[in-house]
């Protein structure tokens, strides 16, 4: 195992250069492996971080898989730093270069697993996901990544950012991939032989080309589309932001005050404003919530599946970073719902590909799945 430097692309933390076959599988940075020290992407714990003496459950599978020769670890990646972050930007440890337009950026937090399989180094990577995080960057990069439904995959010796909405889930360049990365996390796992065919569309304001890329695939598709609304979806997005960072506050707070001078600025900020929200703030918004819970109840006795744009547009250059935030769409009101969540490319009259967001009921991941392969064959012709 091999540090990384610097001066390289910033998409790796650390590399691991054995032999073998099966499909190279990297590992974010904020899950525990054996012998290895968990950074965070960030300073204020990599100076102290000691090596792991046990890897996180969540790694079973790969391992069994290392052992008969049908998988390979090639690193631990990157992120935005304490993955509380949408742009990936990391000014410790470098910010990994989108391959599809460097200008602009690979998003967050998950910057580095995301980089590692769009620019061919890995097959499978494991990211975390806490209000997008494997989605966002998936979207960025224009690779698959799906979000599984909370509590699925086990989140022990996983470094936390909000626990009640933390999710560990695979990226991969297509459906197959992310299928291969699911039976790594869950051995037995397996995609459904029968594909969700009722597509509720939710549209939400998004950039008329990401929105006529979407629904151009879905119609190639031969899906059953109908138009859903959900009501106040900006007053959702905003409730989940407000207890995803009341999370990150809490669980980052001790952090802040011993080693505020070792986190980076933007990061730094985020956590400070998000010390501000009140438990006042926090009781509005779990009845917000609640009601968001309950519009998906209602909905899923209408469709299978709930398709909207991963991100609202397309990803910022890098000097526009700010503005990602306001991109970020459906994706933190499905952790705070629990549920499923697929990222995957469509093809777009624009600078990059769109990104569709196909959303199911908790434990659906083997029918996303089978959707999205559904989708991707038709989009392939």
């Amino acid at each position: 195992m091999s540090p990384v430097s610097l001066a390289d692309v910033a998409t790796w933390i650390s590399t691991d250069s054995q032999p073998g076959s099966g499909p190279r599988v990297a590992v974010k940075d904020l899950i525990d492996m054996a012998g290895l020290p968990t950074t965070a992407g960030s300073r204020a714990i990599a100076e102290r971080a000691a090596p792991a003496t046990h890897d996180a459950p969540c790694l079973a599978g790969l391992r069994e898989a290392q052992r008969r020769g049908a998988a390979r670890f090639v690193g631990k990646t990157n992120l935005h730093e304490l993955a509380f972050g949408v742009t990936g930007i990391n000014a410790a440890f470098g910010t990994p270069v989108n391959p599809l337009d460097p200008r602009r950026v690979p998003g967050g937090s998950s910057s580095g697993s995301a980089v590692a399989v769009a620019a061919g180094e890995a097959d499978v990577a494991f990211g975390t996901d806490t209000g997008g995080s494997v989605r966002i960057p998936a979207a960025c990069c224009g690779i698959a990544g799906l979000k599984t439904t909370w509590g699925r995959v086990s989140l022990e010796d996983v470094r936390p950012l909000a626990p009640a909405l933390d999710t560990i889930g695979p990226m991969a360049r297509d459906i197959s991939g992310l299928v291969t990365g699911m039976a790594l996390l869950e051995p037995g796992f397996t995609i459904a032989a029968e594909a969700p065919r009722t597509v509720g569309r939710l549209a939400i304001g998004a950039d008329p080309t990401i929105d006529a890329a979407i629904d151009g695939a879905l119609r190639t598709a031969g899906f059953d589309v109908q138009p859903v609304s959900i009501p106040d979806v900006d007053a959702v997005i905003a409730a989940s932001l407000t207890v995803l960072s009341a999370a990150a506050w809490a669980t980052n707070a001790d952090l802040v005050r011993t080693s505020a001078d070792l986190i980076g600025a933007d990061v730094l900020d985020r956590l400070r404003r998000s010390s501000t929200i009140t438990e006042a703030d926090l009781a509005a918004a779990r009845v917000t919530i609640a009601g968001w819970r309950a519009a998906l109840d209602d909905l899923w006795r209408q469709v299978d599946v709930l398709a909207a744009p991963t991100l609202l547009g397309f990803p910022a250059l890098i000097e526009d970073a700010a503005t990602m935030m306001a991109l970020r769409g459906l994706t933190s009101p499905v952790n705070v719902a629990g549920v499923p969540s697929l990222a995957m490319p469509v093809p777009a009259d624009g600078p990059l590909p769109a990104s569709v967001q196909l959303i199911g009921p908790a434990n659906s991941e083997d029918r996303l799945l089978a959707a999205g392969a559904v989708l991707e064959a038709a989009l392939r012709g």
